[in-house]
């Protein structure tokens, strides 16, 4: 488990985390999104220890990071691709941490098979491609055998088969009980790869939640509701954040609250639901919608 408690990091003026706070568990896919600039690299880095907080702090499976020996037994990281010296081969690179690891030497072969870069475990890294370099770094992740694993980006450079093949190594780590939490400016690929989100923006945490829950607080998501009561059940939905819109005489339209939310709530006030039907729900417009002032980096209309 890692958990994050008020993580906060300064440099000089500038606020790049700013009070943070989550929990990301184990048996899930947990991805971490945010817009350019937002603090994720920065609080990745707090997590693992190789940037020193201002205030607060991080750990995984309750201690922090730098207080543990033998670290890639305890966690497993993607951070930068390219960190690896270009003139070593993949094999010497692989055996280099596991002997600092205390790790047997069969892993490095077992990762490089694992990762499908076992034909050419023995070319320089300076001459591999991106995808082959991220795939160098999942197996540099996935070394230790590790109950933690953190990826930043990990999806650029590699080919549609690639792609495909971290998302079913995603699911499998995951399944197995491993905490994974995975950074990408993808929503495609955190709609077919994780089951919870944290998302935040200028170094705030922004949601905390399920992929559905979060995608469901856009306004372009409607859920339909159908119920002999709809005055009251307006008034019930309207304090939770909800817009409401009477759509006929029994039936409402609902934007910003989730269909399981509302079914919930109806049950609490004993208001009876004859319909309760979710529209379709873009992870895409509701991240959009809900970083839109927390982005420091936006594009301006086109001509």
């Amino acid at each position: 488990m890692i958990e994050v408690n008020g993580l906060t990091k300064r440099y000089g003026d500038v606020l790049a985390v700013n009070d943070l706070t989550f929990t990301v568990r184990p048996g899930q896919v947990t991805g971490f999104l945010g817009p350019n600039g937002a603090g994720k690299s920065t609080t990745l880095r707090m997590i693992l220890g190789l940037n020193r907080p201002t205030a607060g702090s991080a750990t995984i499976d309750g201690r922090p990071f730098t207080r543990r020996r033998a670290g890639l037994h305890h966690a497993g990281a993607l951070l930068d691709a390219g960190d690896v010296h270009p003139g070593r081969s993949a094999t010497a690179h692989l055996s280099a941490l596991a002997r600092s690891n205390g790790l047997p030497r069969r892993r490095v072969r077992e990762v490089l098979e694992e990762v499908g870069l076992a034909g050419v475990a023995r070319r320089r890294a300076g001459g591999f491609s991106l995808g082959m370099r991220q795939r160098l770094g999942i197996a540099t992740a996935l070394l230790g055998d590790p109950p933690v694993l953190l990826f930043d980006e990990p999806v650029n450079g590699l080919d549609p088969e690639g792609v495909r093949w971290v998302r079913g190594m995603f699911r499998r780590l995951a399944a197995e009980g491993r905490t994974v939490l995975v950074s990408s400016h993808l929503m495609s690929e955190m709609e077919n790869t994780a089951d919870r989100l944290v998302v935040i923006g200028r170094g705030e945490l922004i949601a905390q939640e399920t992929v559905t829950e979060f995608a469901m607080r856009g306004t372009r998501a409607r859920v339909t509701v159908r119920t002999p009561d709809p005055g009251r059940l307006a008034a019930v939905l309207t304090p939770e954040g909800a817009c409401v819109r009477p759509d006929g005489r029994e039936r409402l339209t609902v934007t910003g609250l989730a269909a399981a939310r509302i079914g919930e709530l109806a049950f609490e006030h004993r208001i009876p639901l004859y319909e309760l039907a979710p529209g379709s729900a873009s992870l895409e417009d509701a991240f959009m919608e809900l970083t839109a002032d927390r982005a420091d980096y936006r594009a301006g209309e086109p001509r």
